[in-house]
């Protein structure tokens, strides 16, 4: 192949990512008399070649000195720059480094996937002025990769960029997009996971740069909710919402719309829905819409039973992993389904607590919140979230051991504002007691404020003043405007 005195073009050597070196090696001529440059060593680990050589021409035109180059797995920055060499003085040892290059790769690669099983990914965040004035980007990646974790997703690697606009077409600039793709290839990742929502030809042009798969963070909490969902209302929601979010993308005929749909595992519509085509999926979601009204009906019958009966209401809200299930397992011996994970609970749970005093109301788990919950899940689980507007009383499950929670309790009022449900009486609960180091504990029990308790669920730590503020409230005793913050 034939360059010029600045570029050398070098053909597609196939969409697939080489998990062993290519068994080929560019050879080029510098006429500049420069080392490699940063672009040959680019092309070196991403295209996973044998070896990378410069080779720099005298005043007379003639070879002056080797530079070599070979890439090595699992190091940074991802291969080894030797010393140039003289002409006629190349190591005669190359064929065998090749040889042992290409089994360490075999190796490196059997060993990360036999580490965890799972598929390595690399979170990318992209964050403007406007987006960190909200939280930061430490806190907004920390969250992300708990979302990793809940999906079966291993972050291997993490990368912040802070622009002051985002590029339309890729996010990120270009230099960065090439720094991540080569951090792909050295920490044998296979999935690239923005802290946003792409747009259909961003997640294309991004596949098409890096070679990777493409997830988004709607992707991600999609993929959460399909694991999730255990009753079948449940799981209609998620397909709703899946759907929805897929529909704008099964126009692409581009053939990266195979890493856009399948998910983490392939859970969901995936790529089949991209087989029946548009009009079939547009077909499902209006099947799915119709399934979800006669439940909406089936639940407004349920809700008008309880009316009649007068018992109270109160629902559990909060942000996503805040112990909301081990509250009400612990205020109703219940047995609902709690583990330290995100959105462990998508379905409503309803049980009924029983005062000292012959009274009980009914109190409902909700499916946790998160920052940007995105708008495809907001939609299909209206009907789920239109539950807590017939409740006397929403108890706001808090995790007190969060660094960020003041950020948390912001984005969960924010929703609860958008959901119309501002105005019900709110008990602040401040949860995971337990978790605080003892002077920070004993500084908030002594807190008397009447809209918030402080509890520990797990270790059952002062339930009785809870449960005695929900008796209280709950019966009408004390009017809602007692729960308002002073000023």
């Amino acid at each position: 192949m034939v360059g010029d005195d600045s570029r050398i073009w070098i053909p597609s050597l196939g969409r697939e990512r080489a998990q062993r070196l290519r068994g080929i090696r560019l050879i080029h001529t510098h006429l500049k008399r420069e080392p490699l440059t940063e672009e040959d060593l680019s092309d070196l680990t991403l295209l996973r070649l044998d070896a990378a050589c410069a080779i720099t021409m005298d005043e007379h035109g003639l070879p002056e000195q080797f530079h070599l180059a070979y890439i090595a797995p699992g190091m940074k920055p991802g291969y080894t720059l030797e010393k140039p060499y003289r002409p006629g003085q190349l190591p005669e040892d190359l064929e065998d480094r090749f040889a042992e290059l290409d089994t360490q790769f075999r190796r490196f690669e059997e060993v990360t996937r036999s580490a965890g099983g799972m598929p390595r990914a690399i979170l990318v965040g992209v964050y403007t002025r406007e987006s960190r004035q909200r939280r930061t980007p430490e806190d907004s990646i920390a969250e992300l990769k708990e979302l990793c974790h809940t999906a079966g997703v291993d972050p291997v690697q993490s990368f912040i960029q802070n622009r002051s606009h985002l590029d339309p077409s890729t996010v990120l600039g270009s230099g960065k997009i090439k720094e991540i793709a080569i951090a792909g290839v050295q920490e044998n990742a296979d999935t690239l996971v923005f802290d946003m929502e792409l747009s259909p030809a961003q997640a294309i042009r991004l596949s098409t740069l890096t070679e990777l798969k493409i997830l988004d963070r709607t992707q991600l909490i999609l993929d959460i909710f399909a694991r999730n969902a255990r009753s079948r209302d449940g799981k209609l929601q998620v397909e709703l919402a899946q759907l929805r979010y897929l529909k704008g993308r099964l126009s692409e005929k581009d053939d990266n719309m195979s890493r856009l749909t399948g998910g983490i595992g392939a859970r969901g519509p995936g790529e089949t829905k991209l087989e029946i085509g548009r009009r079939r999926v547009e077909d499902r979601i209006r099947r799915l819409e119709k399934e979800l009204t006669s439940v909406k009906k089936r639940r407004l019958l349920n809700r008008r039973r309880r009316d009649d009966s007068a018992v109270p209401v109160c629902s559990i809200v909060g942000y996503t992993n805040a112990g909301k299930s081990t509250l009400l397992n612990k205020l109703t011996h219940s047995e609902v389904t709690q583990e330290n994970r995100l959105f462990a609970t998508l379905d409503p749970t309803t049980r009924r607590l029983r005062f000292p005093e012959e009274r009980e109301i009914i109190l409902t788990d909700t499916v946790g919140f998160i920052h940007d919950l995105p708008p495809e899940l907001k939609k299909a689980f209206q009907a789920t979230l239109e539950e807590l507007a017939d409740s006397d009383l929403l108890l706001h499950c808090i995790d007190a051991s969060d660094p960020a929670r003041e950020e948390k309790v912001r984005d969960v009022e924010e929703i609860l504002n958008e959901l119309g449900l501002s105005d019900i009486p709110t008990l602040r609960v401040y949860n995971k007691l337990d978790r605080l180091p003892p002077a920070l504990r004993k500084e908030l029990e002594n807190d008397a404020r009447p809209d918030r308790v402080y509890v520990s669920a797990r270790e059952g730590i002062n339930l009785k003043p809870l449960l005695d503020r929900l008796e209280e409230l709950t019966s009408g005793a004390v009017h809602p405007s007692v729960l308002a913050e002073p000023g």
